[in-house]
């Protein structure tokens, strides 16, 4: 499991400008109008040597009552989940008050605590800190969320704090199996598809939204393969959700997504696929794991609805094509075994092994099937292949002006892969780098194919001649 760092201060002293900054993305929640800010946003960090999860709370006003005490409640669950808890501070507001308190009921919880002295562009920077000095926090870092000034410091200080990785074993080799995390909305039917497989009622089922809080990991054997199955809390709307234990459960299921080799997204067949199984789609992609699209509750349809269905997903799922998707009924055990064949098959892909040679091969019957198109007159080259990582498959592409090549050109030759190494299943990422042809200055080294186009052109030379 990823640890966590939580993001806490007062109202606008940037920590969602911040949480932007260390995760890469524009996604942190704004406070536009008054309510907005008692949620929570959850992303990954991953410009440093270990990943963590980044929470982004809303600002403490010191009001316990009303809109501010929801959200004083959402920051302090945030603070109990955290390993690591970075205190944001204005550096042009200056120490006040409010920010002694807030920093006294940090200290209450016993985690360690990083002081960041946010927007010290424009301010006298060795002022500022010393006046956040009197704090006595021995981390005490300034900061320019806005412009990235301070990030990689802010970084360097926080990893050393975290607690060791529980999971450090090769995916491919651990003794738990295939892990395969079950996600959705509430109610999609996680529990109770998980009770089916194992034949037991090992989970409890409830229509009550949100019974499901924590990760919780259950062994399984089946036709002779072992899995690890994780149910997960369900993911809703923002703005149905009520209690605040489960908004926070969103941390864990992005953690057991990250930590899963396959995500099975359990989709309700009677309700529309909403946004958030789609954001969870999006999550499972960004962290690389094979991806199954499960539609549970498929046997209370009639034909039309079922037609009516199947092509709303091939609309909206496009952008997974390449994903499985399977039809069930968890309460009736129809669809399980093709489900479960899926899974395997995505982890087969995901954690297949490719040799340099081959995928050197395949790079050039693509390119010689359909060549990047020019830039500024000349066409970007691309000269060999190299397997660079499983699960999933990554393969690094040498050549020149790599850096032209255009999204579709990718989209191309990662369909031409996926399809010669029947990749189902599981996303496979190119990267391309720039470099010298490694056999320049060799005389007479060729690839086999190289030798095998050669020699046609000398069989079709000496037919012209006769």
């Amino acid at each position: 499991m990823l640890p966590v760092v939580a993001l806490v201060g007062r109202p606008n002293v940037g920590k969602s400008t911040l949480f932007n900054a260390l995760t890469r993305s524009r996604d942190a929640l704004v406070a536009d109008m008054p309510g907005v800010t008692r949620d929570r946003h959850y992303g990954v960090c991953r410009l440093g040597e270990r990943s963590f999860v980044l929470v982004d709370t809303g600002g403490l006003s010191g009001r316990d009552e009303g809109i501010e005490g929801l959200t004083a409640q959402q920051v302090r669950l945030a603070v109990a989940e955290a390993n690591v808890l970075v205190f944001v501070v204005d550096a042009r507001d200056g120490l006040l008050p409010q920010d002694a308190a807030i920093l006294d009921e940090l200290r209450r919880s016993g985690k360690p605590v990083i002081v960041g002295v946010n927007k010290t562009d424009g301010v006298d920077e060795s002022t500022a800190l010393a006046e956040f000095a009197r704090f006595g926090v021995a981390h005490t870092l300034p900061l320019s969320a806005a412009h990235g000034r301070g990030v990689d410091a802010l970084i360097a200080a926080t990893l050393p704090m975290l607690p060791p990785d529980q999971d450090d074993a090769d995916p491919g080799l651990s003794d738990e199996g295939i892990r395969v995390t079950i996600a959705g909305r509430p109610n999609a039917g996680k529990s109770t598809l998980i009770n089916r497989l194992l034949g037991e009622d090992r989970l409890i089922v409830s229509e009550v939204a949100g019974t499901t809080r924590d990760p919780i990991r259950v062994p399984l054997e089946r036709d002779g393969k072992l899995f690890t199955l994780i149910d997960t809390a369900g993911v809703r709307r923002r703005a149905r959700v009520e209690e605040a234990v489960e908004k926070f459960s969103v941390i864990k299921t992005l953690q057991s997504i990250a930590a899963s080799q396959v995500t099975v997204i359990l989709i309700d067949a009677r309700e529309n696929l909403a946004d958030q199984d789609l954001t969870l789609i999006g999550h499972a992609i960004e962290e690389g794991r094979a991806l199954v699209i499960c539609v549970n509750k498929w046997d209370d349809m009639d034909n039309y609805a079922r037609e009516q269905c199947k092509r709303a997903l091939e609309r909206r799922l496009a952008f997974v094509e390449w994903a499985k998707t399977v039809f069930i009924s968890a309460l009736h055990g129809s669809g399980l075994r093709e489900l479960m064949r899926a899974v395997v098959r995505a982890h087969a892909a995901a954690t297949r092994q490719l040799t340099s040679s081959d995928l050197t091969r395949t790079l050039e019957q693509a390119y010689e099937g359909y060549q990047p198109p020019l830039v500024r007159g000349h066409a970007p080259k691309l000269r060999y292949a190299h397997p660079g990582g499983s699960n999933p498959p990554t393969i690094v592409i040498h050549g020149s002006r790599t850096k032209h090549i255009a999204p579709a050109y990718r989209r191309y030759l990662e369909g031409f892969f996926r399809k010669r190494y029947k990749l189902e299943g599981t996303p496979v990422r190119i990267d391309f780098k720039d470099g010298e042809n490694p056999f320049a200055g060799k005389k007479n080294v060729l690839t086999d194919s190289q030798k095998q186009k050669r020699q046609r052109m000398i069989r079709n030379a000496k037919r012209r001649e006769k």
